[in-house]
């Protein structure tokens, strides 16, 4: 990458009341180690303070973190605030404990891709790549 591109910024959130970040920690620091710029926001955020990070920041990925069993209304507020603020149009990725049952229901609130627990980072990372926008 030159001095004049633009790196991607990828905002990673825990959202809900989920405690276990390890998972968040090691995907953030494989995208820093690929050339990323990344914000982790910390645990137990809500929607509304996620969707302002992503605001604030000017992310242009965001990267959710679920293991609570949370991740479909935790991704419909989402979605709803991406959506009032404008910001849906951003690539939005959600990692984490959601059963293949759940996937076409996560998706339709406007999730880009899911990725289950033990997924290699250099999937994340590629998928990040090509399709960042």
């Amino acid at each position: 990458m030159s001095g004049l591109e633009k790196r991607i910024r990828v905002l990673l959130a825990k959202p809900g009341l989920d405690g276990h970040d390890v998972g968040a920690k090691v995907v953030a620091r494989s995208l820093i180690d690929a050339g990323f710029d990344v914000v982790y926001t910390g645990l137990k955020k809500t929607p509304e303070e996620i969707v302002q990070s992503v605001a604030e920041e000017k992310a242009d990925v965001l990267g959710l973190s679920i293991l609570s069993g949370s991740h479909i209304p935790i991704c419909v507020r989402v979605s709803d605030r991406l959506r009032e603020r404008g910001l849906s149009d951003l690539l939005w990725i959600v990692g984490g404990n959601i059963p293949e049952r759940d996937h076409a229901r996560v998706k339709e609130t406007g999730v880009d891709a899911i990725f289950a627990v033990g997924t290699q980072l250099q999937t994340i990372t590629d998928f990040i790549r090509e399709n960042s926008r």
